[in-house]
């Protein structure tokens, strides 16, 4: 027999501790942070002036402003390539019976345990020009040492690299129990009808699995959007010539660096009416490709 409440107001009293929480720490800044969009604020807010679509407009009128918008798209299209290829091509591997294998899939999935200011400065001392061991190695080898953080292509490049490594082990473990619960019966029937193994995983695995591939998608872009301010910070802080300067990077400067506290929070805002809208494609394709069972 299914339980049932004893009032009509018991489930909204359990459920209030969450509500308070979720006004408190998150709709109540959000709505805070819309409003400081529509004022110019001076120094430590001092004094406010209303703008409007002020700030807005000032943002989309300016061209490195613009420039950073195509750059997160770039960041976070690299991103998701690599990362999430690269988990589902090492799922993929550490699903099959092979000696240790419990030993290779600890050793993959540790790097998300790291933050990302940490993945940074890991991958910042690899890649040095002047005390890394890459360069040391091309430059003994071919005698060439690129500088990796000066050259703005390199440094988007690495970046890019970094985010993607530090996401992978995320993505492994999620991909790897999705192939983990792929029926046996079906690839065996498809292999009965003739289909090779590029047509296997096409056709079956890859479908069976495309609910954590949509689920993926949105947990990396949130990742690439908003948590990886650390790791540009420490490896790049947005240069060279903003070459990594992504959105959520010049948001903080205008914010804690230049005290342009009305800009910023139109960027904030900007930034999460961004995030809902490739949400809300991202739910209304699914339907075209995600299958559940």
């Amino acid at each position: 027999m299914a339980s049932k409440f004893k009032g009509r107001l018991l489930p909204f009293f359990l459920l209030l501790p969450t509500f308070v929480i979720l006004t408190v720490f998150l709709y109540y800044p959000q709505i805070e942070t819309f409003i400081l969009s529509t004022y110019q604020v001076a120094f430590f807010g001092l004094r406010k002036t209303f703008v409007g679509i002020g700030n807005y407009l000032s943002l989309f009128q300016s061209p490195d402003y613009l420039y950073s918008v195509m750059v997160s798209l770039i960041f976070s299209g690299g991103v998701l390539l690599l990362s999430m290829s690269g988990g589902l091509g090492l799922a993929l591997l550490l699903n099959k019976k092979i000696k240790g294998a419990r030993i290779y899939r600890m050793a993959l999935i540790w790097p998300y345990a790291l933050s990302p200011a940490v993945a940074g400065l890991i991958w910042l001392y690899i890649f040095s020009p002047n005390s890394g061991v890459v360069n040391y190695a091309l430059g003994t080898l071919f005698n060439i040492q690129p500088n990796w953080i000066g050259n703005p292509t390199l440094a988007l490049l690495l970046v890019i690299f970094t985010a993607a490594w530090k996401q992978l082990g995320y993505n492994i473990v999620f991909y790897l129990a999705a192939l983990q619960n792929v029926p046996g019966q079906v690839l065996e029937a498809a292999t009965i009808d003739g289909a090779n193994a590029f047509q296997r995983f096409w056709r079956v695995t890859f479908t069976l699995i495309s609910p954590t591939t949509f689920f993926l998608v949105i947990t990396d872009l949130v990742y690439v959007f908003f948590e990886t301010f650390g790791m540009i910070d420490i490896m790049t802080a947005g240069g060279p010539v903003n070459a990594t300067n992504i959105m959520i990077y010049r948001l903080y400067q205008d914010g804690f660096r230049y005290f342009e506290t009305g800009l910023a929070s139109a960027e904030s805002a900007i930034l999460f009416v961004m995030m809902v809208i490739l949400t809300w494609i991202q739910f209304r394709i699914q339907r075209k490709w995600v299958y559940y069972a």
